[in-house]
């Protein structure tokens, strides 16, 4: 917005004023805003912290990233694309009878809002994770952030409202919670994945306070960040507690098909649930294409409107996303869709190659560590039974200046732990991603990342010298 009587006046890129051609000069910018006249969210650090990140990847290109939890590329193949649209067009004429109208209808225009691949979906969650669920309590939405937004925007009805999550915990779901004003206080989470005396303490002591926890958000399997996952009793425990607390759990499940060597699949809390006390969340960002975009949502909770008939919360959630993306793009979900048929439903099957890859980068990366810091060392990890990523623990803080760095004189990438906290407590340890890159690029990277250790510790010790 430009105020009145204000012309356009070249400037470069960086918004300084050019003079006749000549060198730039700083002026200062017309304001028309202030941050502060903004929803408080645009602001917090919870949604700084991807534009920060994506912001240093870029400006060091060369650097090698062990901080992006991207997909294994390799296997990437734009004949599939074709492939999973045809299967998907014929999947509509030959299974589901449609003629040419529908057909065009169906994959170029606007959709259902709750999405036109619901039933493959539901169909996928029965080969795959034995979660038996109607397709109406889909809602197939833009990526699993989407999917994050509409539950947390249907749970906060009032200023009492609050929302429990393990800690550290994903940004993009304090972020979304920012956005939708529902305060997010933390659970703790440790070596086991969740403390459950802790969740029952907090429930307890928000409700003392005349507050009202919704629910709890939590990742079973390979958790972002901390890789860690939950072992089968203590999910039964979970589950147990919620019922007798009357909390909804929202389970946020993007990596439980990457499990690594030896190590056995785990029901997930929705294939447990017996008392639809699970709101779970799905993507098909890791298990077929990211560029697609695709994720989804299971609420079959009962909810009775307001005319008094009964319907799956997913019907709720689906009138919030018809006010806010209108529907998922259907050549997207086709795509999806086709890659589900063409694997017979299963995504277990459709990813050996990729669990493959991340197995072997993981024990990779396992391995280099205990190579560049045998013991005794004040370095230590922890060793995910699976997943993306993996958590260096190390004697000093670690931050966003100490990224910059590392990424400037060192060329090596990962990300602070603090960004998964939400407050601002110095955190000494960060997080490395195997996903996206090759054993080699690991080699290097380690190496990179050793001597920036090292001389962290040197710089330490130091002071302590002198003294």
């Amino acid at each position: 917005m430009r105020r009145p009587g204000r012309g356009p006046r070249p400037a470069d890129d960086h918004g300084r004023l050019n003079v006749d051609g000549g060198r730039p000069v700083e002026v200062a910018m017309d304001v028309d805003l202030d941050v502060a006249d903004l929803h408080p969210a645009v602001d917090d650090p919870a949604l700084n912290s991807m534009n920060f990140l994506n912001e240093v990847a870029q400006r060091y290109p060369a650097a090698v990233s062990l901080a992006a939890g991207r997909p294994y590329e390799e296997f990437f193949d734009v004949a599939d694309l074709h492939r999973h649209l045809e299967t998907f067009r014929a999947h509509l004429v030959d299974d589901l009878g449609y003629g040419p109208e529908q057909v065009h209808r169906t994959l170029f225009q606007y959709g259902r809002t709750k999405g036109i691949i619901h039933d493959l979906v539901a169909r996928n969650l029965a080969v795959d994770e034995r979660i038996t669920v109607d397709p109406e309590s889909i809602v197939v939405t833009v990526g699993c952030q989407e999917a994050m937004l509409l539950v947390l925007r249907a749970l906060r009805a009032g200023p009492r409202d609050v929302l429990l999550a393990v800690a550290p915990t994903y940004v993009g779901l304090t972020g979304a919670a920012r956005l939708v004003d529902l305060p997010v206080r933390p659970v703790a989470g440790g070596p086991t994945g969740i403390d459950l005396a802790d969740l029952r303490e907090q429930v307890r002591r928000a409700r003392a306070e005349g507050l009202r926890p919704r629910a709890c958000y939590v990742m079973p399997d390979f958790a972002n960040p901390s890789g860690t996952s939950i072992d089968l009793a203590d999910r039964r425990r979970l589950l147990d507690l919620a019922a007798e607390e009357d909390l909804l759990l929202i389970e946020d499940n993007p990596y439980g098909l990457f499990h690594a060597d030896g190590a056995q699949r785990v029901p997930t809390l929705k294939a447990l649930d017996t008392g639809r006390r699970v709101v779970y969340l799905g993507s098909f960002a890791k298990t077929v294409l990211p560029g697609a975009r695709v994720g989804y949502l299971v609420a079959d909770q009962r909810v009775r409107d307001s005319d008094g008939t009964v319907g799956p919360l997913a019907d709720q959630l689906a009138k919030i996303k018809s006010m806010v993306t209108v529907n998922t793009s259907a050549i997207a979900q086709a795509v999806v869709g086709g890659a589900l048929l063409a694997h017979g439903g299963s995504l277990v099957a459709a990813n050996v190659r990729e669990r493959a890859a991340y197995a072997r980068n993981l024990r990779h990366l396992v391995a280099g560590l205990e190579r560049r810091f045998p013991a005794p060392s004040p370095v230590s990890w922890n060793v995910p039974a699976g997943g993306f990523f993996a958590v260096l623990t190390v004697p000093f803080p670690v931050d966003d200046a100490l990224l910059r760095r590392s990424a400037q004189e060192y060329g090596v990438l990962w990300t602070p732990m603090a960004h998964f906290y939400d407050d601002t407590a110095p955190v000494a340890a960060l997080r490395l991603s195997i996903s996206a890159v090759t054993c080699e690029q690991i080699d290097v990277g380690l190496d990179r990342l050793a001597a920036l250790i090292a001389d962290e510790l040197a710089r330490a010790a130091a002071p302590a010298a002198l003294a």
